[in-house]
């Protein structure tokens, strides 16, 4: 799908499961894009502050991602890294192989209404077409890292608004996603709305 380059910053109010802020940096690179956010939020009980700095490669796929989250009891750190392409794309957790990961091209975060622009940026759907994108997805606190099934299909798509249908069987979720031209989420029900 063709999209307007990303905004140099941008920012969401998160609000629904959690209240917090976040803001994101955005770098176009000889490679690809360099993203680089902050999340800090409370949910439920707990307080958390997620930092995040994500490598993606020309065709929109993840190839590196260091993740910082920071809680009362204390702070953890987590780097996925990933080889090959497509049904071949391999994961390291750590440094540690994680084959059931195998096959993912994004990293979502839990924490994030950002990364739902990586695969957005690689499809060409038609309306109505499903499409599977499992990611890498990240927990908010302790960084836990598990396999996320997903699927998008476009409902609809005007020069200033692009919607999609999102369906999670992981977390039997399901939702319509607003984007904006450059492929940034502007609402995400329960979840986030861009501020800027």
């Amino acid at each position: 799908m063709r999209l307007d380059p990303l905004p140099d910053v941008s920012a969401w109010t998160h609000s629904g499961v959690r209240a917090g802020f976040e803001v994101l940096f955005a770098e176009p690179t000889a490679d690809g894009y360099l993203l680089r956010g902050h999340t800090t939020a409370v949910e439920g009980p707990q307080a958390w502050s997620v930092g995040y700095r994500i490598e993606v490669d020309r065709q929109w796929c993840t190839r590196r991602a260091e993740v910082r989250a920071v809680s009362a009891v204390g702070t953890v750190r987590t780097t996925l890294d990933r080889t090959g392409q497509g049904d071949d794309a391999r994961w390291l957790v750590d440094g540690v192989p994680r084959r059931d990961l195998d096959g993912c091209l994004d990293v979502d975060l839990e924490s994030s209404a950002v990364t739902n622009t990586l695969p957005v940026h690689r499809l060409d759907p038609a309306p109505g077409e499903p499409h599977e994108v499992p990611a890498v997805f990240v927990r908010a606190g302790d960084l836990g890292v598990e396999r996320l099934e997903q699927e998008y299909r476009l409902r609809s798509r005007t020069p200033t608004a692009i919607r999609f249908d999102y369906a999670s069987s992981t977390f039997d979720f399901e939702c319509v996603l607003t984007y904006d031209a450059s492929g940034l989420v502007l609402k995400y029900p329960g979840i986030a709305v861009r501020e800027r």
